[in-house]
């Protein structure tokens, strides 16, 4: 796929000395294929980070949320965790 790229654009820079609008066609392929091209892994700007990234946000965002309403909801932790135990003890 890249050596077929880059005669692409090899070919629209040299036709462009014909038409200037082929160098416009060329720059933005050359853009697309560096900006939204191949995966390299540890690439900056990469995929993977970007899903690891929002993988962060979500974590962070449910722990702020686990922090801020942790202690609303004690009373009923506490309640269901006895409930829990008397059933599993068998007293009801």
């Amino acid at each position: 796929m890249l050596p077929l790229l880059l005669v692409v654009c090899l070919a629209l820079i040299g036709f462009g000395f014909l038409h200037p609008l082929l160098w416009v066609a060329a720059a933005v392929l050359i853009f697309g294929a560096v900006r939204y091209g191949r995966d390299d892994g540890g690439r900056v700007g990469s995929r993977y980070d970007r899903d690891y990234q929002e993988y962060r946000d979500r974590r962070d965002r449910q722990e702020r949320w686990d922090r801020r309403y942790r202690r609303q909801r004690r009373g009923r932790w506490d309640r269901q965790d006895r409930q829990d135990h008397r059933e599993d003890r068998g007293l009801r």
